[in-house]
């Protein structure tokens, strides 16, 4: 699943991989983008080393043994802690970032490169996550408590979070136009092209120039916040004769089964987009609903390719305004 940013003749644009998943900047100013892609590099390998599930020296890791004592973060990852907690919060939990154990438990506990080359047996029984609300976030003294045997994962929504913060730093350093994409998580800030930033959501990742469009999908212009897309079709692997993504619904702790197979999202920011997005493929039936009584452009994909919008939702060539 993408949102896969196209590139207006008057733009510069590089593309790299990082946080295990392909990262796009592009700049208004062609001039700036290698000092932009340095600032880039630089903030995200700040953020791998504070959120990462998957390196044993990140902080986030470290919380594991604090065996449900205070500890004090860096700010980096109590912001990161904060918006997950936000994000769980704002979707009733159908986002919680204490499914850790559970996607252990899936098999998807290292880089997904090497997820799909592991054999080892997995556990597909029912655990239901411990809950959201057991963590405590004191952002006054920086510190977090987090119940022992709770392990927690930011991936539902730290790389939304990154491209957003990264998208406003490097739009005040360089007094340009910024987007940055993470996968499916797209952030734009800073004074965008004239048409605004386009932006192709489809089913199938990868570039525009590489990856021919596959099944649906639509062109929508962006000019402030952030566009996400989430989907049980990209991160795929079999163990054991099961085929498993990476959407765990938080009450039973396996793949969520949902009758969509994408749900795009724009927001204020893409964490709030990205949040969205995958809360509908959680809820399921009904998250059209949900997204419009929230007042969110969407488009949800089901698993026919049957395509369903919200209000707000661009259906020719209009532009799309971030929803506040």
């Amino acid at each position: 699943m993408t949102t896969t940013p196209t590139t207006p003749r008057t733009t510069a644009a590089t593309e790299w991989r990082a946080l295990g998943t392909r990262v796009r900047l592009v700049v208004t100013d062609p001039a700036l983008l290698d000092s932009c892609n340095l600032l880039l590099a630089r903030h995200l390998a700040e953020v791998d080393a504070a959120c990462s599930r998957f390196r044993a020296d990140s902080e986030l890791t470290a919380l594991d043994a604090t065996n449900g004592r205070p500890v004090r973060v860096s700010p980096l990852l109590a912001e990161a802690l904060a918006v997950a907690l936000r994000a769980a919060g704002a979707t009733d939990g159908a986002v919680d970032p204490t499914v850790g154990s559970a996607m252990d438990a899936i098999g998807y506990d290292r880089d997904f490169t090497l997820v799909r080359e592991d054999d080892r047996p997995v556990s597909l029984r029912v655990r239901r996550a411990p809950g959201w609300r057991r963590v405590r976030l004191d952002r006054a003294t920086g510190t977090v408590t987090v119940p022992q045997g709770v392990r927690l994962d930011l991936g539902a929504t730290a790389k939304a979070w990154a491209a957003d913060r990264a998208a406003a730093v490097l739009a005040r350093a360089a007094d340009c136009g910024i987007l940055v994409s993470l996968g499916g998580d797209t952030a734009v800030a800073g004074e965008p092209p004239a048409d605004g930033w386009q932006i192709r959501v489809q089913d199938v990742t990868g570039p525009v120039e590489e990856t021919p469009a596959r099944g649906p999908y639509t062109t929508v212009g962006l000019r402030d916040g952030g566009l996400a897309t989430s989907g049980t079709g990209a991160r795929r692997w079999r163990r054991g004769g099961h085929d498993l993504h990476h959407i765990v619904d938080p009450r039973t702790g396996l793949p969520v089964r949902s009758p969509w197979r994408t749900v795009s999202v724009a927001a204020a920011t893409c964490a709030d987009a990205n949040a969205a997005s995958t809360a509908a493929l959680v809820k399921g039936v009904g998250a059209e609903r949900w997204l419009t009584r929230l007042g969110l452009p969407a488009r949800l994909v089901a698993q026919n390719g049957t395509v369903v919008t919200t209000p707000g939702w661009p259906t020719g060539t209009a532009g799309l305004e971030a929803a506040a």
